[in-house]
């Protein structure tokens, strides 16, 4: 639901100024639970780099990366190729995990990356070339964020961060959005006076929801589960970001978004079996 929520943000609040709020939202509400749990609350000295480090691959991608692509693209189509992350993360555990491909992933591989192509390609034969190079740029960069966040997934699992749950999300949250600050005080103007009421709903729905509720789940996923494995449950993920686009936001749902779907959840699948 997070990618018409995005959208739907965008209309309000310039794209990096509401991850501030978000960010910081988030931050404080899992700091209070971490306290009331009477969790650590500070790293050790020793976790600093990888807790760094983790934080950009898995949220600085969605939060600094992912924003840009919107400016190009569809959310639908920002969903699908965004959730190829489980082709990239069975790539990149074979050199840092010692899971070596099989056939199946790399077919999987295969039939992701033509789910991709499709999707984009259709643009070039409905609108023609001029059409399908504006979309470059929002393709590169949701396919940087699904490359960071398959790292973050495979350098989650080799090198976890030895602390509790609650405060690693935190912690990992205000870290992961702090190259927001940057652009945001560099380049955006932030009027509150023009955010409605979806927007605010929109902004609590991040912080809560996008923010905690979700990395909590995810980083969860990986504590229990081999890294393919827990990528398998992010196989929803694109079929209700286009599916909510297009009730939420009025966006096109024609044979081309199904085709791309079904390549690209093919291919997940088979990328992310053992």
């Amino acid at each position: 639901m997070n990618w018409p929520v995005m959208k739907l943000l965008m209309r309000d609040w310039p794209p990096y100024a509401f991850r501030i709020f978000a960010g910081l939202g988030a931050f404080l509400l899992l700091m209070l639970i971490a306290r009331a749990q009477r969790d650590r609350l500070w790293p050790r000295r020793d976790q600093w780099g990888r807790l760094v480090v983790s934080a950009v691959l898995n949220v600085s991608a969605w939060s600094v990366v992912a924003p840009l692509s919107l400016f190009w693209l569809d959310a639908a189509e920002a969903a699908i190729i965004g959730y190829t992350m489980p082709v990239w993360a069975t790539v990149l555990a074979w050199p840092v995990l010692g899971e070596r491909p099989t056939a199946p992933r790399i077919a999987g591989l295969a039939l992701g990356l033509a789910g991709v192509t499709l999707l984009l390609g259709g643009t070039l034969a409905g609108a023609g070339l001029a059409a399908f190079q504006a979309k470059l740029p929002g393709a590169a960069a949701i396919l940087c964020t699904a490359l960071m966040f398959a790292g973050g997934a495979v350098f989650t699992k080799r090198w976890p961060v030895q602390m509790a749950p609650v405060p690693l999300v935190a912690w990992q949250v205000v870290i992961g959005t702090s190259p927001a600050w940057a652009i945001a005080l560099g380049f955006e103007h932030l009027d509150l006076g023009r955010v409605t009421w979806v927007g605010w709903g929109c902004l609590i729905y991040v912080a809560v929801v996008a923010q905690c509720v979700a990395y909590l789940a995810w980083f969860r996923a990986l504590r229990l589960l081999p890294a393919g494995t827990a990528a398998i449950g992010s196989l929803l993920v694109p079929v209700i970001g286009v599916v909510s686009s297009g009730l939420l936001l009025g966006e096109p749902l024609g044979l081309r978004h199904a085709a791309a779907l079904v390549l690209t959840l093919g291919g997940v699948l088979l990328a992310a079996r053992r």
